[in-house]
This record gives C-alpha cells, sequence and structure tokens, in this order.
C-alpha cells in the first residue's frame, strides 16, 4: 500500500535521487544534456531543497513498502494569494502508471482546501508528456510563460490551474 507522507531534511537526499532518476527520462528529449545537468544542480542540491523548505515549501513523499517512489513539493498561500502551488512531482520511472501522481495530486488538493485554497496552480514544461496526465486530473492551461534560470536556458512553461 502506498503511504504519503511529509519528508523531513533527513529525506533530501531521497527527493535528489529520485530526482536525478527521473528527469533524464522526462526532459532526455527536451532539454540538453548540459541544460539538465545544470537544473539538476541548481534545483536539487542540499542547500537549494533546504532553501525551498526554509520558504514554505512543504514536501511529500509517496512511499511503499519502505521505498520513496516519488515526491512533490507545495507552497500554500503561494504568493500571499488564496493559491497552492505545486513546484514539484515526480515519480521513479518504474513507478509511473501506478496511481503515485495521482495520491501526490490529491493529498496536496486536500492540504490546500484544508488551508483555504481556491485553486492549485503549477508549471509544466510545454513539451512535457505530463501536460496530458494533469488535464486528466482537472487542471487546466491558463498561462504560457518563459523563465530564465541563468546561463542563457529557459524554462518553456505552461501554468495549469485547477480550482478547488
Amino acid at each position: 500500500m502506498i503511504q504519503i507522507v511529509k519528508a523531513t531534511n533527513e529525506d533530501l537526499h531521497t527527493i535528489a535521487n529520485i530526482a536525478y532518476k527521473t528527469w533524464p527520462v522526462a526532459y532526455g528529449e527536451i532539454l540538453s544534456q548540459a541544460q539538465l545537468e545544470y537544473m539538476l544542480d541548481a534545483f536539487y542540491s542540499e542547500e537549494a531543497l533546504k532553501a525551498n523548505i526554509a520558504n514554505g515549501h512543504e514536501f511529500i513523499l509517496a512511499v511503499e513498502n519502505e521505498v520513496a517512489l516519488g515526491f512533490a513539493s507545495f507552497e500554500n498561500d503561494y504568493q500571499k494569494t488564496s493559491s497552492t502551488k505545486i513546484h514539484k512531482i515526480y515519480m521513479l520511472p518504474e513507478s509511473q502508471g501506478k496511481g503515485v501522481g495521482k495520491l501526490l495530486i490529491e493529498n496536496i488538493e486536500k492540504t490546500a482546501i484544508d488551508k483555504g485554497s481556491n485553486n492549485l496552480l503549477l508549471n509544466v514544461n510545454r513539451f512535457n508528456k505530463a501536460i496530458g496526465f494533469y488535464q486528466k486530473m482537472g487542471f487546466s492551461i491558463i498561462q504560457e510563460i518563459d523563465i530564465e534560470i541563468g546561463l542563457g536556458y529557459l524554462m518553456e512553461d505552461y501554468v495549469m490551474e485547477k480550482e478547488l
């Protein structure tokens, strides 16, 4: 049985490991190897993850038989609004299709409702196959944005929203 548990600082290494295993599969055909490495180093170093937590991000893990299958991070009251922003959500490639992502989003949605949020927001790369999954989960594309992340790299994203 898959359980959703709150992650702690002791889980940051596990979160980074999942990202390093997942990103090449999720983004290997979308991003250059150099951009992939740059982004992983920038977003999943222990310092970066601790800074996320210090800035109000909550991390959760999907765990089955003491093995972490995936994780998500989210922020309630995003930019002092009644929105909850899902910042990260990744499952190990071998655990995709088992309902892990759905469980993570449902857990975030419940927390968001309990905190008084009106909607969920997330960014997704415009070429990511996960867009269809998010649409099945009730999200709609509301905006197209490009975010500069350094070294001339861009995140070419859609902003998606789900009303609660």
